[in-house]
């Protein structure tokens, strides 16, 4: 029987030790905490500017100076979304939660894992590594869009947009690249992230508005058990915002945890109350064999129904393909059905201000901001996920739209922080 070239031999562990290098393992874990720890001080409600511009230098620095990027998207993947597996409770599938935190990483791991591999192919790596950070949030594995790396810079100096996040990026290249007595001249770089103008800021809209925070664990919401209370506060809600004089009230995502369309009871008593006040609430919707994760909005004894354009992977539609998704769907989600997708996102009139429909995870996705209104109303039910951070991870990425768009949101949560963003 024939044996492995020594030299073959030699070269494989050579290659399989480069990734268990301490070295390289400390690079990377630094480097992506430093850019994570962000998201913990926005959970304890705590910011610094300095030490934020800071955390984030030394780690993108950390990251374009690491040559193998296989543990910079495993730490990445567990630092910003290990929080994804906690949704399996509510399936009765909590042994898996380890394993998903670890398929997560995995994912993020590989995809660093392959860019950073041929960054090493190239000349000026560090510089094709930058390039690699700049545009990985085009890069949606499975959908999911929420890694985005200049986030990190969202309570820095520096502004974070595309442009600025690639100055900024250059900056630290140019100073990995160029010889000793040139290093200086990579700080040029930074003046742009620095010093861009600001848009001026958007006012508030025209309207005294309400939004309301609800409190319900998931378990409750959608336990029939408790849907007469629940619609009994959300009413409350709504009549004690008449009371108070405004002029819309906004309630989140599922406030009605029914197929709203088809109560007519309930639609009656909304229909009355929206003749003193305009009212915006979530619920479900059906029609035609399909379901849809929907807002109502309400206003003058009448309403509309806009459903969700941008669905959550695998929690509202499997990404996989069909016949893979249908096996899916079977073993882990009893056969559940898919939600519908809207074609484009709707826009709606309140007392003649227009605002864009949003439905909790579309309202951290591009197409939202795109519309020709300065408003969004967002709606959002975030007791899938807590207690974890993933609220304040959503938040943050709603105000980086919303400024690098232009936008104001107007954010109403079930559990989480309501408010106004930026």
């Amino acid at each position: 029987m024939l044996e492995p070239c020594p030299c073959i031999k030699r070269s494989f562990f050579k290659k399989f030790s480069n990734y268990f290098n301490i070295t390289l393992l400390i690079k990377s874990f630094a480097g992506t905490l430093f850019l994570s720890l962000f998201i913990l001080f926005d959970f304890v409600g705590w910011h610094n500017r300095f030490l934020e511009s800071f955390l984030a230098l030394i780690g993108f620095y950390l990251l374009l100076s690491t040559s193998r990027g296989f543990w910079i998207g495993f730490f990445f993947g567990i630092f910003w979304f290990w929080w994804i597996s906690l949704s399996f409770r509510y399936y009765d599938l909590p042994y898996l939660i380890p394993l998903i935190i670890l398929l997560v990483a995995l994912v993020y791991g590989v995809l660093f894992a392959v860019a950073y591999w041929l960054a090493l192919k190239l000349p000026y790596s560090p510089l094709f590594r930058a390039l690699f950070l700049l545009v990985v949030s085009y890069i949606h594995p499975f959908g999911f869009n929420w890694f985005v790396p200049e986030l990190a810079l969202s309570y820095t100096f520096f502004n974070f947009d595309k442009l600025s996040f690639g100055f900024l990026l250059l900056s630290l290249a140019s100073f990995l690249i160029l010889p000793r007595y040139f290093k200086l001249v990579s700080f040029l770089f930074l003046l742009y992230p620095l010093f861009k103008p600001q848009p001026p800021s958007i006012p508030l809209a025209p309207l005294k508005i309400k939004l309301i925070t609800t409190h319900l664990s998931q378990k409750e919401k959608w336990n029939p058990a408790f849907q007469d209370r629940i619609i009994g506060q959300n009413l409350n809600y709504i009549d004690q915002a008449i009371q108070e004089g405004y002029d819309l009230v906004v309630l989140p995502e599922s406030a009605f945890p029914l197929f709203l369309n088809l109560d007519p009871f309930l639609l009656e008593k909304l229909l009355e109350r929206s003749v003193k006040i305009s009212i915006v609430t979530g619920g479900l919707s059906y029609k035609d064999g399909r379901v849809f994760n929907s807002t109502f909005v309400f206003e003058k004894g009448k309403y509309l129904i806009l459903n969700k354009v941008v669905l959550v992977p695998f929690g509202e539609a499997n990404p996989l393909p069909k016949p893979l998704a249908k096996l899916v769907n079977h073993i882990f989600f009893n056969d559940a059905q898919d939600y519908t997708s809207a074609k484009e996102p709707q826009i709606y009139s309140i007392k003649g201000v227009k605002f864009t429909n949003a439905i909790c995870y579309e309202a951290t996705h591009p197409l939202l901001y795109k519309t020709d209104s300065t408003y969004l109303i967002a709606l959002s039910n975030n007791a899938w996920f807590l207690p974890s951070y993933e609220p304040n991870l959503q938040n943050l990425l709603i105000r980086y739209y919303a400024i690098i768009f232009n936008k104001l949101v107007y954010h109403a949560t079930n559990i989480a922080q309501t408010k106004i963003i930026p």
